[in-house]
């Protein structure tokens, strides 16, 4: 069973709340799992964002951050300010739900914080982002710049994850080049390099979506896995 990648509380939530994953959870898991850059093409309704969320939800919940060493640690990028709004609703849920679990099975778990940082986020709501950092950061490509482009950035130094929605929203036009430098950035940035995942369900070619995703090292394009 693909569940069997996760601790008992996850897989407890998922396993009473869904019938069976879906492919694009199934084949996604494993490769994200084993730390690889990781692109996934799939219907919309395929269960594909929280393919993408889920490992992270577990790893975050198991290894809490002291206070005084707080950072963001999953950053979520939607190119569209509504979608993000609505991401960080459906991210609610499975957080709750897994630690409902957790405490049913008495099993640790710390639910991650969410935050989000748009256009429209007030001047207040920025400093306090800044200030006590959330573990899961929904933001947009512009909101990213910024926050890479100011003193804010430090919030963003224990990023090991990057997850890009919509990626084929963003490939071969001028904001895809304004993301792929800003991930450029946070390479630079970061404690180590994060893994990239990508997500959208219109993608093609692969091949040349997952180049985007992975972007250029120094030593060569960065190989990116794709699940189809």
């Amino acid at each position: 069973m693909t569940t069997e990648l996760f601790s008992p509380p996850v897989r407890e939530w998922f396993e009473t709340t869904f019938a069976e994953p879906t492919p694009a959870q199934a084949q996604g898991w494993p490769a994200i799992a084993s730390g690889e850059h990781t692109l996934i093409l799939a219907p919309t309704g395929s269960g594909k964002t929280l393919a993408a969320f889920l490992s992270a939800i577990d790893r975050l919940g198991a290894t809490p951050q002291p206070e005084r060493d707080r950072t963001c640690r999953l950053l979520y990028i939607s190119p569209l300010r509504a979608l993000a709004v609505d991401i960080e609703k459906n991210l609610r849920a499975p957080l709750t739900g897994v630690r409902l679990a957790a405490e049913r099975l008495e099993h640790p778990f710390a639910e991650p914080e969410v935050g989000m940082r748009t256009g429209d986020t007030p001047a207040a709501e920025r400093r306090a982002l800044v200030k006590h950092p959330p573990d899961i950061l929904i933001t947009t490509p512009e909101s990213l710049y910024l926050l890479l482009t100011s003193q804010a950035r430090e919030m963003l130094r224990g990023v090991d994850t990057v997850i890009v929605d919509e990626i084929h929203s963003l490939a071969g036009n001028k904001r895809g080049a304004h993301l792929a430098l800003s991930l450029e950035r946070m390479e630079e940035l970061t404690e180590r390099p994060p893994q990239r995942i990508g997500l959208s369900a219109t993608q093609r070619p692969l091949e040349e979506i997952a180049r985007f995703l992975g972007g250029q090292a120094p030593e060569g394009r960065r190989p990116v896995r794709i699940v189809d």
